[in-house]
């Protein structure tokens, strides 16, 4: 649950686990927040693309998609071990793009879900207008970089 006075911070995938049922009400209404945001400042496109902020604060962005759309963040223990399966978001190492991997515990299967989990995560993005590669990195396994539409982009929609 968020603390008194801060603002609700979406599940990037390094955290801990947050209990079942304990982040949804918050979640909807950030949510539905980022989606009023988008039709007040985007004009003509509306919620189709990305605002402003969300440009700016592009892995809270992707995690708080991710997260509403029912993915499941990864998530870690006390001494940094991976204890769940599920989504990671992260800043790229390119400025302006935010990198999903799907990650989780050694042995856990996340090698194996993550081609088909990733294409799911990208088609949710894409749905709200970011665009999204899929790359392999170290050892073969898969990720996506996200970045958001290209000038103008949202016209030829």
């Amino acid at each position: 649950m968020t603390e008194p006075g801060q603002g609700f911070e979406a599940a990037t995938g390094d955290g801990p686990a947050a209990p079942p049922g304990h982040r949804e009400a918050e979640l909807r209404t950030a949510y539905e927040g980022l989606m009023q945001i988008r039709r007040l400042v985007n004009g003509r496109a509306g919620a189709a693309v990305p605002a402003p902020w969300e440009v700016r604060q592009l892995p809270r962005a992707v995690a708080l998609v991710l997260e509403a759309a029912g993915f499941t963040p990864s998530a870690v223990d006390a001494q940094g071990r991976r204890t769940r399966t599920g989504y990671r978001v992260a800043a790229a190492p390119e400025p302006g793009r935010a990198q999903v991997t799907w990650v989780g515990p050694a042995g856990g299967g996340a090698a194996g879900e993550e081609q088909e989990r990733l294409a799911a995560c990208a088609a949710v993005l894409e749905g709200l207008g970011w665009v999204c590669l899929v790359y392999r990195g170290p050892r073969r396994r898969r990720f996506l970089e996200v970045e958001p539409p290209p000038p103008g982009g949202e016209d030829q929609r």
